[in-house]
């Protein structure tokens, strides 16, 4: 296939494991704004026959990453024959959960999954949804270069594509192969931009866009460590731009993003073996542990901790930059 087949957007299932999840009141938001009826289950109950009439819909499995692979050993048999109508998210706060999935044999190119960068997830009742792409120039070819798209693939993407549209929001569609690379870049973005602002002990918190200005020499440097780590552990290379679009995306997007890493998502951001086999990732985690970052009570892997070793204070103090900021 050279095309993507387009199903269009209807009344859908979000299925819910916990109370006030930010993405589950977004996704509600975004089908009520292309007028559709949808409908909030638990992971525990049957899957109704229909959904206001629609026998075939996407169940946009809506749980934190830490709920997911419980829930997807435990359900019930009305589930089994509707794997391909799963659609799954990944980024932020859903974290990357291909590792969840591809035990389970859902990395696959029926299965329908969301990159969620492309748009802000307002707690309940505290807005609606916000674009978070932007154009920064022309390539070689004279196509618009973008980024912070959102991005999907699989069966429902194109459902998924105008549900955002519809809320004005940009998304990209892709066949798998396509979208994992869209979203192992800004997974790398959410390791690199985090942990590097994290360990600063500057007396205001660092943002994301403080990294992009002032720290870009270990963001570069660190972006190519886990781009060349994926290449080798999941074959898997970042699209050639990736670090001017995630510097634009920070700059753009970033001011009031605190940079945050902690014990809580470390296993979906950070514990992911082509993220710890960069050296310089385990340095900054080693650090970001002594810190009090990750928690009073987090250990790191030994396999992290054999790198541990101080900065050069130099670095910690950021990379010169032509305003003369250190």
């Amino acid at each position: 296939k050279s095309e993507i087949d387009i199903l269009p957007d209807v009344n859908s299932v979000i299925v819910s494991s916990i109370d006030d999840y930010p993405l589950v009141s977004t996704l509600l938001r975004f089908g009520q704004k292309n007028r559709k009826n949808d409908v909030i289950i638990r992971p525990n109950e049957d899957l109704p026959a229909d959904v206001n009439g629609d026998t075939s819909f996407p169940i946009y499995i809506a749980v934190p990453p830490h709920h997911l692979g419980m829930i997807l050993d435990n359900l019930p048999e009305s589930w089994e024959s509707k794997f391909d109508d799963f659609v799954f998210f990944s980024g932020g706060i859903a974290g990357v959960v291909e590792p969840i999935l591809r035990k389970r044999g859902m990395c696959r190119e029926a299965i329908t999954q969301v990159d969620v960068h492309g748009f802000t997830i307002p707690l309940p009742g505290q807005g609606a949804p916000q674009d978070l792409s932007h154009k920064f120039g022309t390539d070689n070819q004279g196509q618009d270069k973008m980024t912070g798209e959102s991005s999907s693939c699989g069966k429902w993407a194109g459902a998924v594509q105008e549900r955002l549209y519809n809320s004005g929001i940009r998304c990209k569609t892709g066949f798998y192969r396509d979208w994992r690379r869209w979203m192992w870049e800004m997974a790398a973005y959410d390791v690199v931009f985090n942990l590097v602002g994290a360990v600063r002990d500057d007396e205001n918190p660092t943002t994301h866009k403080d990294v992009a200005l002032y720290y870009e020499e270990e963001a570069v440097d660190m972006l190519w460590q886990i781009n060349n780590n994926l290449r080798g552990r999941l074959a898997v290379t970042l699209i050639y731009g990736f670090e001017d679009r995630v510097f634009e995306y920070a700059e753009r997007n970033g001011g009031d993003w605190q940079c945050k890493v902690s014990g809580d998502n470390y296993p979906y951001q950070f514990g992911i073996d082509a993220v710890e086999a960069s050296e310089m990732v385990c340095n900054y985690l080693c650090l970001a542990q002594k810190k009090g970052r990750l928690g009073p009570d987090f250990q790191l892997k030994p396999t992290v901790q054999k790198f541990e070793r101080d900065l050069n204070p130099k670095i910690l103090k950021g990379n010169f930059r032509c305003d003369g900021a250190i």
